[in-house]
């Protein structure tokens, strides 16, 4: 690692497939950008001899399809480290025109919703248990808009967190943790306190976090589609860095201890949608002239807690690209300054950690052996040491015979004399030796 930078190794450096995709590829759109394309473009990014150490996915077509089976999902195993990758977290297709449905629509659309999880948690259990995925999570969202949430505030809500507590069920089966990222375009999830108050009545921490993307919330702090819950004032003035920074604080006070999955990205205070995606987080280069945020100063905010030490909650970061234009994704330079800004982020808010930690297995496959051991009695988990002891008796196998019918009356103290005796006999020639040598220790003790 070049001097200029610190020696950590934590958090890991991702980039994120999905801007290949987002707002892409529909009527009046620009066209995607494959998967194999946008790993070329990431292998290829290099900043002091540093690269990028992974990349995050979206299982949807033409990236990766959500029905894949277990081939293809080797193929794609391997298609990632071949460029030197692990993959991290990896995004649900649950919207409606994907193949799901609306977290607070009809039944069908709810058991649209929790399938399509069921398919993502799927394959990224098989990715970890291949060995190319050691850490990420499966994200979420609402899947609906702002608008149709609001014709229903609290039944909606009450709806998503029962397809969200599903979704858990279903996670919790594969070993997966499930992240909803907050964005503005998503109803329940729009402001956020709402997107507090959905996570706690979910109430499974273990289980559903919160994805944090820079150029999303920078637009909570702004109150974008909830002026209620707005946390700077009205006048508000960008050349006042201290107020935008006491609101940070508030806003990642609130959301930071349920933060498993975290998106470095630029935001200039705007929104901005494409193709068929709503109006979101207006997602900027990181050196634009426009951009509002300090990255590497206020990604602190959401990696360090109050105490000022660091959370550690996020194995890696990702970079988030969402709606750049084609032109800009397909210039080198443009994945040499985001790497750069990545690494600043780390070179101010990493850790160390010696032993890098391999892929982890899922607790199904983990449980097995344990369970089956814990599952025999007492008398049963010591056979297999008599069994080892048994060669050593070897030598006198009469011995070991007399012996077992004894421990099955109770009666021990017999055979226990007989072996007493057998060993006095055995040792008779060596005391007849020791006396055949005591005439001379009187001549020693005169000297």
């Amino acid at each position: 690692m070049s001097a200029q930078h610190t020696q950590s190794n934590y958090p890991k450096i991702h980039n994120a497939m999905w801007p290949g995709l987002v707002g892409k590829g529909s009527p009046g759109a620009e066209p995607c950008i494959d998967l194999d394309t946008m790993l070329d473009l990431t292998a290829r990014a290099e900043v002091d001899g540093i690269r990028f150490d992974g990349v995050d996915l979206f299982l949807f077509d033409p990236h990766v399809s959500i029905e894949l089976d277990d081939d293809g999902i080797k193929r794609l195993a391997q298609k990632v480290q071949a460029k030197g990758f692990v993959v991290g977290s990896v995004v649900a297709p649950v919207w409606g025109p994907t193949g799901g449905g609306s977290a607070m629509g009809s039944d069908e659309d709810r058991k649209r919703f929790v399938a399509q999880v069921r398919k993502a948690c799927r394959i990224g259990q098989r990715l970890r248990e291949l060995g190319a995925r050691p850490y990420g999570v499966v994200r979420i969202d609402s899947a609906c808009n702002v608008e149709d949430w609001s014709k229903d505030p609290e039944g909606n809500q009450a709806k998503i967190a029962r397809t969200f507590n599903e979704a858990c069920d279903v996670a919790e089966g594969f070993g997966e943790r499930l992240a909803a990222e907050g964005e503005i375009c998503w109803g329940g999830m729009h402001s956020w306190k709402k997107m507090v108050e959905l996570l706690q009545r979910v109430s499974r921490p273990k289980t559903l976090g919160f994805q944090a993307d820079m150029a999303h919330t920078l637009l909570y702090v702004l109150g974008y589609n909830a002026p209620e819950d707005t946390i700077l004032p009205p006048d508000w003035d960008w050349s006042d860095a201290h107020l935008l920074n006491e609101a940070m604080k508030t806003l990642t006070r609130a959301l930071r201890p349920w933060t498993i999955d975290f998106h470095v990205a630029q935001n200039d205070a705007t929104v901005h949608g494409s193709g068929t995606h709503d109006k979101t987080g207006h997602h900027c280069l990181p050196n634009d002239p426009k951009g509002r945020l300090t990255i590497a100063h206020h990604a602190g905010y959401w990696l360090h807690g109050d105490d000022g030490g660091l959370t550690k909650a996020c194995r890696h970061i990702c970079w988030d690209g969402c709606m750049f234009p084609n032109e800009v994704m397909m210039k080198p330079d443009t994945w040499n300054d985001i790497l750069r800004t990545m690494l600043a982020v780390r070179d101010a808010h990493g850790w160390r950690e010696e032993k890098e930690v391999a892929a982890p297995k899922p607790a199904r496959a983990v449980e097995i052996t344990p369970n089956r051991a814990a599952a025999r009695p007492p008398a049963e988990r010591v056979r297999p040491a008599r069994r080892q002891a048994a060669p050593k008796a070897a030598k006198a196998p009469g011995r070991k015979a007399a012996a077992k019918p004894a421990r099955k009356t109770g009666a021990r103290s017999k055979p226990r004399q007989q072996m007493s005796v057998a060993k006095a006999k055995l040792r008779k020639p060596k005391g007849a030796g020791r006396a055949a040598a005591q005439p001379k220790r009187p001549k020693r003790r005169k000297r």
